[in-house]
């Protein structure tokens, strides 16, 4: 699944076809939000809540390569403290490091 551009309550309408598709995946889930410039705490809301369904069967969301504003976001909001939660991001030298 991948989140670009601005994200917020006007905008959660379009989220709801690409959250339905991801809860029917038969495995774990990666949103990818390297494009996502603006966000606001619907997007979280929404992330949060396929996080703890998706756990509920046995699945877990990673969030791909946030840029630092997001991260800060997901990190306020606390979404990155759900057990079924991880954030990817990016290291200089080309790995990646997961938190969560």
């Amino acid at each position: 699944m991948r989140v670009t551009g601005d994200e917020d309550r006007t905008t959660s309408g379009s989220r709801r076809r690409p959250i339905s598709t991801a809860l029917k995946a038969t495995r774990d889930v990666i949103v990818d939000l390297s494009e996502l410039e603006f966000a606001d705490p619907s997007l979280m809301i929404d992330l949060a809540c396929l996080a703890q369904r998706l756990r509920a069967h046995g699945r877990t969301l990673s969030l791909r390569d946030p840029q630092p504003h997001i991260r800060q976001l997901i990190e306020l909001i606390g979404l990155h403290r759900l057990p079924s939660v991880s954030v990817i991001v990016p290291q200089p030298a080309g790995g990646a490091l997961a938190t969560g």
